[in-house]
């Protein structure tokens, strides 16, 4: 048992990887002074090189220090779109001995409330096309905003398609506590010494499940370096290699992909703030671009593009990623059209991206992969832990060092994501799967509650909670259903109050979602019910609704 998929391991790769025993800014430091002239960054055909990039990191570094108050183990929050200022700021705060908040830039000020009050961020990284969203938290816990314009660092012509927020000017921002980005590095301020190593919380990007609000998922230097290079192994990446970097940063999956991993290698990035298809095929063939971490709903959308016959890919020779499964027509299109199979993998926000790859010289459709270096997983039954043959469905385990520590003050959620079993502690992902002959994962079900409505995981007791903000709403329940373009979509069932009754209609209560959380977590169809089915201690049945309306769709 566990042992089958050797047979299938990665040419040259070890099974055990020697991991530096450094913080996450060193790999800066290295790839800095390798590679200093080498563009580290290409945002709309003008480059950053490394060493430039080095220095804005710690002049802002500098500047969270000694302006800011930051200090070592302080959570900051970084709010902005895939731009330079992300990554700077990303490792800016690193280089200042804290601790990285990723946030998802759809969510709104509601949204925002949650995180600040719950890591007690005093600081926020953010844009100006968001800053908005934040700015009514200052005063109210944080107290330091820099604000960035995505047009500072437009500093070469284009001819690409340029996003509208991405081409603002620069605004003055006069609030009490917001420094503008330009005007924080152009202090020049330097930071003290680097004051951590692997154990220290490096990242925390936060989660749901299935409480009402998300949980912060505790990783250190050593738990996201893990990803960072076994991700880099896996893949053979090399320093003369150019990437294509549009998943979103806050995302593990973009943020180890597209971001850590090619700054350990010391690859060039090529940089897009939104998804385009065609600004994406023009720079594949303007850069030469090998790889590209990407989901399956922006490949369906590359692939039906009528021009992409117009465009040149031949550069590519590696394309994959996770969230979602491949449609198994796009998979084999992709394939027959560029000699390119698609490299599924699996992992969660609780394991830094990637438990799970499949091998690139055998990469097998719809499936996770196999376990990666120095990581164990098994399939057990979720009730009895028993350890399951081949073939039987049951939860999937893992163990590793990219495993976090845990969710952030919550030890009672932290004691339900594991279990012991063979003397070893094991993290419970709550996802059905089973093993085949090779030893390779399958994805078959879910444990817990969870909607993928084009790969962003939309967890219903988060909208739940939010909802049971409007005054017309006496009950509600959130599931998933079918949607052509998204796979999944999310689904309000509404009991209304008596006073609503006859009043309220779908399309206030998906206005009003829209205005009070992120657009891909608010429902896009709404039923109303007389009722809600319960269980004999008043718990709502959402099992019975989800199965009703699957059985609806397939009908």
């Amino acid at each position: 048992m566990g042992e089958r998929h050797y047979a299938w391991w990665p040419d040259a790769l070890p099974r055990r990887l020697t991991l530096p025993e450094t913080s996450l800014w060193y790999n800066v430091e290295v790839s800095a002074a390798r590679y200093g002239r080498r563009p580290w960054i290409v945002f709309y055909d003008a480059p950053i090189t490394f060493a430039a990039f080095k220095d804005q990191c710690e002049r802002l570094a500098g500047f969270l220090e000694r302006e800011c108050g930051v200090a070592k183990g302080d959570r900051v929050l970084l709010y902005t779109q895939n731009s330079p200022q992300f990554i700077i700021g990303y490792y800016a705060i690193l280089r200042a001995n804290a601790v990285v908040v990723p946030i998802n830039p759809m969510n709104l000020t509601d949204e925002l409330r949650h995180y600040v009050t719950d890591t007690g961020a005093a600081t926020v990284i953010t844009t100006q096309d968001l800053y908005p969203r934040i700015a009514p938290l200052l005063g109210q816990g944080l107290r330091h905003a820099v604000v960035g314009a995505y047009s500072d660092y437009l500093t070469a012509p284009t001819e690409l398609p340029v996003p509208e927020a991405v081409a603002a000017p620069r605004v003055p921002i006069a609030d009490t506590g917001a420094t503008a980005w330009a005007d924080a590095l152009a202090r020049n301020l330097r930071p003290g010494p680097v004051r951590v190593g692997p154990d220290d919380l490096a990242v925390m990007p936060y989660t749901s499940g299935t409480t009402g609000y998300p949980k912060g998922c505790m990783h250190t230097h050593a738990s996201v370096m893990h990803t960072t290079v076994a991700g880099e192994y896996w893949f053979h990446n090399r320093p003369d290699d150019t990437r294509l970097a549009v998943l979103p940063f806050f995302h593990v999956t973009g943020m180890q992909g597209s971001m850590n991993g090619p700054m350990y290698t010391g690859s060039t990035i090529v940089l897009l703030a939104r998804w385009d298809r065609d600004a994406a095929a023009q720079l594949i063939g303007r850069y030469r671009i090998r790889a590209w971490k990407t989901i399956s709903t922006m490949m369906v959308d590359f692939l039906a593009n009528p021009r992409i016959e117009e465009y040149d890919l031949s550069s590519l020779r590696q394309i994959g990623g996770g969230g979602a499964a491949m449609p198994e027509a796009v998979a084999r299109r992709l394939y027959e059209r560029y000699g390119l199979a698609y490299v599924e993998g699996y992992g969660l926000t609780e394991t830094m991206a990637p438990t799970h790859l499949n091998p690139p010289q055998r990469a097998k459709r719809q499936c996770l992969g196999i376990p990666l270096p120095d990581t164990e997983a098994r399939v057990i039954d979720p009730e009895t832990l028993r350890v399951l043959p081949q073939g039987e469905t049951g939860e999937i385990i893992v163990r590793g060092p990219q495993i976090f520590r845990g969710y952030w003050n919550d030890p009672q959620a932290t004691a339900a994501a594991f279990l012991e079993l063979e003397g070893k502690r094991w993290f419970r992902t709550g996802d059905l799967g089973r093993i085949d002959e090779d030893g390779y994962y399958f994805m078959v079900d879910r444990l817990k509650r969870m909607v993928n409505a084009s790969g962003f995981k939309v967890w219903p007791a988060e909208v739940e909670t939010l909802m049971y903000r409007h005054p017309a709403i006496q009950e509600v329940c959130i599931i998933g259903t079918r949607d052509p373009r998204r796979g999944e979509t999310v689904k309000a069932v509404v009991v209304p109050r008596a006073e609503a009754r006859g009043r309220i209609t779908g399309e206030e209560i998906i206005d009003w979602a829209r205005r009070h959380m992120a657009a891909y977590k608010a429902p896009r169809v709404v039923e109303f019910v007389e009722s809600l089915p319960k269980s004999g201690s008043g718990k709502i049945l959402w099992r019975v609704l989800q199965e009703r309306e699957n059985a609806r769709r397939t009908g």
